[in-house]
């Protein structure tokens, strides 16, 4: 049994997805980039703009299912530069202070809407 999370937290999904599944124990949500979800448009910026906008989503889409950020236990990181790594670092690092989850982060070659950071996570209920 899953439960589709919908909220107007996070930005309304661009595809045939949801912005998170609830699954027995586990949230998993949807990789966010930084689309402000009061105007559904893509905020540019500079990577720590970026990270901080699609964190603040992940945040929404959590609290709205009932959930919250020390939750997580694994997120994945996608880059479009891993020269971008440590400034994404210093705003992911403010969010996840005490006992952080498991983390990937990778380079990819690109991004919807052309972003910087993506970011995703899978957390306990």
């Amino acid at each position: 049994m899953k439960d589709i999370v919908l909220t107007d937290r996070g930005p309304k999904p661009i595809g045939p997805y949801s912005q998170a599944i609830k699954a027995g124990d586990f949230l998993f949500a949807s990789g966010q980039v930084a689309i402000d979800p009061a105007t559904n448009e893509f905020v540019a910026g500079d990577i720590r703009q970026q990270t901080e906008r699609a964190l603040e989503n992940v945040k929404g889409i959590l609290e709205s299912a009932g959930c919250h950020l020390h939750r997580v236990v694994k997120t994945t990181v996608f880059l479009k530069n891993m020269s971008d790594f440590t400034a994404m670092n210093e705003v992911y690092a403010k969010y996840f202070t005490a006992a952080p989850p498991a983390r990937s982060t990778v380079e990819v070659a690109r991004l919807p809407k052309d972003a910087l950071v993506e970011i995703e996570v899978i957390a306990t209920l």
